[in-house]
């Protein structure tokens, strides 16, 4: 059976019937929409000559044995963010699919192929993201931070993950799945505007940022809204708000494509009748050079202190997570180039801001790359995330020759 592109945008469509509403996807990990969704994928592979496994830390692999155990890997990730859009994760899977497909139905082919479909790349509900990439990738090493998760409703993620059938104890021994691994590929789409501005499809990625993720604690007093003035009001929201606005120019000033956001924050006690005691909020730092990272870092927590001596408040900062920035192998990086530009007549190389799977991978020493596909108008993680079909379709066509490549040069080299 040759390759199909065209299914590939046919089985999106269906699925975001499947596991999306009007507000866009649902399949946040650890939920029954989330399991809705892989069940329907392993579904429309049962036909394939596989072996399908889910290791400890909750990773669905799908196995065509080759002549070698050497192992080309494809993956991406089902699950989404909250009303999130219907290609970011899945497109990865379901491409990945379509390219497994067509090596499977010329035979055996000269090295194994498998297929990886990562748990909680998104990390939506408890705010650590890569759990299953990190699991198996050796990264996962303090899991003494993870048992202190708990989600919105108060859910520890342990006992959230049990609901899976998943242990976090033995999340760790997923690293086994990754012992034969000689390369890695992955397509994603852009969640950015660089490709839609040079009016090219598709794109080589260079590598992922390094992150710095956050949680500020900001503590002042609870006093009547209408009773206190203004000059004596220890306002822990005015400690937030200042170092939201202070953050865009630590980002302009150390430019390189440097990012800072404040992604959320929580005020108790919440109500419009009390000056905020307590404000938790979200920091989000990234940058692909490590050393004007920890520069972002620093200087964002030197101006939180002095905000909170101007506002007569307390500030602690705790940190959520963080990677280093990850630069993808050299020589896959030409093979994804050629892919490209054998299938869309240009290529451009770019780096990775959001977090990807393939750094994990990456990082544990499995030679990776990415395909970037474009993305209309940047837009990510929203339901109004949206890519050319066309440009879906040359996608699939790269990635399927970036398989083939890599496949050839795994067997001779």
């Amino acid at each position: 059976m040759p390759l199909d592109p065209s299914r590939v945008v046919s089985r999106l469509e269906e699925l975001r019937s499947l596991t999306g509403d009007v507000n866009g996807e649902q399949r946040v990990a650890w939920t029954e929409t989330w399991a809705k969704g892989r069940a329907w994928l392993a579904e429309s592979l049962a036909d394939l000559p596989l072996d399908v496994e889910r290791d400890e830390a909750g990773n669905d692999w799908y196995t065509l044995h080759g002549d070698s155990d050497r192992a080309v890997l494809i993956g991406g990730h089902m699950d989404s963010v909250p009303n999130g859009g219907w290609l970011d994760g899945c497109l990865n899977v379901l491409a990945g699919a379509e390219v497994l497909r067509r090596v499977a139905e010329e035979g055996t082919p000269p090295v194994t192929v498998r297929l990886v479909d990562w748990a909680d790349e998104e990390g939506a509900r408890f705010g650590r993201s890569l759990f299953g990439s990190s699991a198996a990738g050796g990264s996962m090493a303090d899991q003494d931070e993870l048992r202190k998760l708990v989600d919105g409703g108060g859910v520890p993620l342990p006992e959230a993950i049990a609901a899976f059938g998943i242990d976090l104890g033995r999340a760790v021994d997923a690293r086994s799945q990754l012992e034969s691994a000689a390369a890695y590929l992955e397509l994603h789409i852009e969640q950015g505007p660089v490709l839609e501005s040079l009016d090219l499809p598709l794109g080589a990625v260079l590598g992922t940022f390094g992150v710095e993720r956050w949680r500020i604690t900001w503590k002042g007093q609870a006093a009547h809204a209408g009773s206190t003035p203004m000059e004596q009001r220890r306002d822990a929201l005015a400690g937030a708000a200042k170092l939201a606005l202070a953050i865009r120019d630590i980002a302009r000033d150390t430019g390189d494509g440097a990012v800072c956001t404040s992604g959320g924050v929580v005020c108790k006690p919440g109500i419009v009748t009390s000056v905020v005691e307590t404000a938790e909020q979200l920091l989000d730092q990234r940058h692909l050079d490590p050393g004007k990272l920890a520069s972002m870092l620093a200087r964002a927590q030197e101006l939180s202190r002095g905000f909170a001596a101007e506002e007569r408040i307390d500030v602690d900062w705790e940190r959520l997570w963080s990677i280093e920035p990850i630069l993808f192998d050299d020589t896959l990086i030409g093979l994804a180039d050629e892919a490209i530009r054998e299938v869309a007549g240009s290529s451009h190389r770019l780096p990775s801001g959001p977090l990807h799977d393939a750094a994990e991978v990456a990082r544990a020493g499995v030679p990776t790359v990415m395909l970037f596909v474009q993305s209309l108008r940047g837009l990510s993680h929203t339901k109004l995330e949206d890519t050319r079909p066309e440009h879906l379709e040359l996608s699939v066509a790269a990635l399927d020759r970036l398989a083939t490549k890599t496949i050839d040069w795994i067997a001779t080299g």
